[in-house]
């Protein structure tokens, strides 16, 4: 594939295992990093993105429960700029609650995958960031963002309603100081993240760049 004016040729990866009538289905290119518009317009699109978070929802167990009270009229998470959405091309922050099993990785790393960059991660609830009570279960992620970038933690188990907002708005800063980096760490160090990927999913299934 070819792009720019220098005609800069990049390197296409391989999706093992598929026939060939199926890898014209699915990306075959690792992610790029976003360079930006230029001091002045991208400061006015992080200002937007900072007002505008349309989050995808991922709940495994209790990790989700704390979420729902967020669009009751008593905390109004839409008053903040948030908004739920249900598809991955549709989000621009991924929320994920609750333990993180090694089933459950791969839906994850798909979804997330899936979102348009430029994207932010918010880790909710001590299981999904450290394991929590599961964090010497055979079956768990004990730290997601070996696997995915995480841009905000949110400790507890569960965390309030509150603590989210609160976790929300340090997000809201972290965009507007141009400091939420997640997915351009993501690209920069695809070729890691993928090799802690593959240490723990070994049943994958699902197409995916050079598996």
């Amino acid at each position: 594939m070819i792009f720019g004016k220098k005609r800069k040729v990049v390197t296409k990866l391989e999706n093992d295992g598929l026939k060939a009538e199926e890898k014209e289905l699915f990306c075959d290119l690792p992610p790029r990093t976003y360079k930006g518009l230029g001091k002045y317009v991208e400061k006015f699109l992080n200002w937007a993105r900072a007002n505008s978070l349309w989050i995808l929802g991922f709940g495994t167990g209790c990790g989700a429960i704390e979420l729902r009270p967020l669009m009751t009229a008593r905390y109004d998470m839409f008053r903040y700029g948030i908004a739920p959405r249900p598809t991955p091309r549709q989000s621009s922050v991924f929320i994920i609650g609750g333990y993180a099993s090694i089933k459950t990785i791969k839906r994850i790393v798909r979804s997330y995958e899936q979102m348009q960059s430029p994207k932010f991660v918010i880790a909710l609830g001590s299981c999904t960031i450290n394991g929590g009570m599961y964090w010497d279960s055979y079956n768990t992620v004990n730290r997601i963002d070996y696997y995915i970038p995480v841009d905000i933690y949110i400790a507890g188990c569960m965390p309030r309603p509150e603590a989210i907002i609160a976790g929300f708005e340090a997000l809201k800063k972290r965009i507007i100081a141009g400091k939420a980096e997640g997915a351009n760490k993501y690209a920069e160090n695809f070729s890691w993240y993928k090799a802690n990927q593959k240490k723990i999913i070994k049943d994958w299934n699902m197409p995916d760049y050079n598996w």
